[in-house]
């Protein structure tokens, strides 16, 4: 069972940048596939970034390649998503997600566990 907690999220200007911190429990937290996916006002969940287990492998959706990072810390539990260059349409709930998968996992229906979602609003 692993539980996640989502924060930094907040207002921000377009062209500005926030960090969004995922704190997961468990002591297994370095055998899971973890994923970021966002939700904007009457969207469907959409799929943002994912990070291997080690953190060698990452993917990103291709409205966010070049602009986001996802990281990794296994000694504290934590996944990042390093948001640069923000734009008003990245205005969504963001949410962590994990799985205890061996291949980064890009679909909503894949993962098992899933955070309570941290609001991003980015202002034109």
């Amino acid at each position: 069972q692993v539980q996640l907690v989502e924060s930094g999220g907040g207002l921000v200007q377009a062209g500005g940048s926030l960090r969004l911190s995922c704190a997961a429990s468990g002591r297994t937290f370095s055998m899971y596939v973890m994923g970021w996916f966002r939700q904007a006002p009457g969207e469907e969940r959409e799929f943002v970034a994912a990070i291997s287990w080690g953190g060698g492998k990452t993917t990103y959706a291709d409205s966010v390649k070049g602009r986001f990072t996802i990281s990794r810390d296994n000694a504290k539990n934590t996944v990042y998503l390093q948001m640069n260059s923000l734009k008003p349409e990245d205005t969504a709930v963001y949410y962590c997600a994990a799985d205890n998968s061996r291949v980064v996992l890009t679909t909503e229906y894949e993962y098992d566990y899933w955070g309570q979602g941290t609001q991003v609003t980015v202002s034109s």
